[in-house]
């Protein structure tokens, strides 16, 4: 690990102030999987600002608390660290943590901003505590272990989603096989503190609730989410849902009729889940699943909705059908019991053969960003909708832009806004 990193400008020569005229809160950082590369796109003009050389198929990018530093992680374990304040943001440093990789997380409890770095290995099974701002490796924690439930000892559970706790000094770290959830305790890494929570097996991904108190993480094969009570640090619920989970972060609204909600879509079935999220306010509907919306069809990666918005846009990539991984469902919040209206995002970008995926917002919560993932030799592009509307704002389309899939807004994913 240590043979692997480079700080390639170090602290002390990068800029004291941003050098650019960038909205850095309206950047977006886009996997170009099939390149190895991230491609910055400016939110306001729809230009791209720079691609990147990155590790193989960035699985993730995070935004540091304050803004400034983005990382992002490759499936080949390989991270780079960005600083968006250079005159053309740059990567100044990088390490390889492992030879397969999903996860990276920064600190974000006060006191702690920007000085901490986390990243999860599938392969070795571990997940390492690294400097912030340099990524030097400060502590390696392997996750080998026994399963929770059958209490079976398993050599390789890889490490899945990590995020940062907002009221705590701590990370939380989902181990695939053993079916935990580790909440890390960083204000002391010499003296690691370490709380382990059973879950449920085969945790994926991941993402807050609207109070950033519970953290819904599915465990795809056992067809349930978990739920996480990180101020009480403990299980509070595992829920079932449908065939395969797959939620990405997933996202939340308030339902009309049940209150707060965060929902997840399904590989194995075409449904939405709608988990109840208030055990305050709705006791009884905590923890269940209040209502199922039905996507245009299985095969969903990720859904998305803002604060500021009354859509839900949901995919479907991996539908076997065309026209369906093709398309978008969008669901009226204020309305749920009206059927989505189905849009063929591809067909809008002049595409044929291509998957649609992974719905993001921008900051100010009024458009849609949506990849057109096409084959690694033919034209991809990024459609940018009208939330609000629901029709076309722009087509990005560019020869940089190979096979377009994740897509980050720095705004969003500062904020854990989803």
């Amino acid at each position: 690990m240590m043979a692997s990193w480079k700080v390639i400008v170090p602290v002390d020569q990068r800029p004291k102030k941003k050098m650019n005229n960038i909205d850095i809160d309206n950047l977006f950082s886009v996997t170009l999987r099939d390149s190895g590369q991230v491609a910055l796109i400016d939110g306001d003009s729809k230009k791209i600002v720079t691609v990147l050389k990155t590790g193989f198929a960035v699985h993730i990018s995070r935004i540091s608390k304050s803004g400034r530093y983005l990382y992002t992680t490759g499936r080949d374990g390989l991270i780079n660290l960005i600083d968006l304040w250079m005159e053309t943001p740059a990567t100044v440093a990088s390490i390889r943590t492992g030879s397969d990789a999903r996860s990276i997380e920064t600190s974000k409890f006060k006191g702690f901003e920007d000085k901490l770095a986390i990243a999860g290995t599938y392969w070795p099974p571990a997940y390492v505590l690294m400097d912030g701002p340099t990524l030097k490796p400060l502590k390696i924690m392997s996750t080998r272990g026994y399963t929770y439930d059958e209490q079976e000892y398993h050599a390789e559970p890889r490490v899945a989603s990590i995020v940062a706790s907002h009221i705590k000094p701590e990370f939380v770290v989902n181990v695939k096989e053993t079916g935990k959830v580790l909440l890390v305790d960083y204000s002391d890494i010499k003296n690691l503190k370490t709380t382990e929570i059973e879950a449920e097996r085969f945790l994926h991904d991941g993402g807050w609730d609207a109070s950033k108190r519970y953290f819904m993480v599915a465990a795809n094969m056992r067809n349930t989410v978990s739920v996480v009570d990180t101020k009480e640090g403990k299980l509070a619920a595992n829920v079932k849902v449908g065939i395969k989970p797959h939620p990405g972060r997933g996202t939340n609204w308030v339902d009309v009729k049940y209150g707060p909600v965060w929902a997840t879509g399904h590989l194995g079935d075409e449904r939405i889940a709608e988990i109840g999220t208030d055990p305050k306010r709705h006791p009884k509907q905590a923890w269940t699943v209040v209502r199922w919306l039905k996507n245009h069809g299985s095969g969903s990666l990720f859904l998305k909705t803002n604060p500021h918005s009354s859509n839900l846009w949901s995919d479907a990539p991996l539908n076997p059908d065309l026209a369906t991984r093709q398309s978008v469902s969008v669901f009226d919040l204020k309305h749920p019991d009206k059927p989505a209206q189905v849009i063929n995002i591809a067909k809008l970008a002049g595409i044929d053969n291509a998957r649609v995926a992974h719905p993001e917002y921008n900051a100010k919560g009024d458009e849609v960003w949506l990849s057109v993932w096409g084959p690694k030799d033919k034209e991809s592009a990024i459609v940018v909708m009208d939330d609000k509307t629901r029709k076309v704002k722009a087509v990005i389309k560019d020869p940089r832009l190979v096979t377009p899939t994740g897509k980050f807004n720095v705004h969003n994913t500062q904020y854990d806004v989803y």
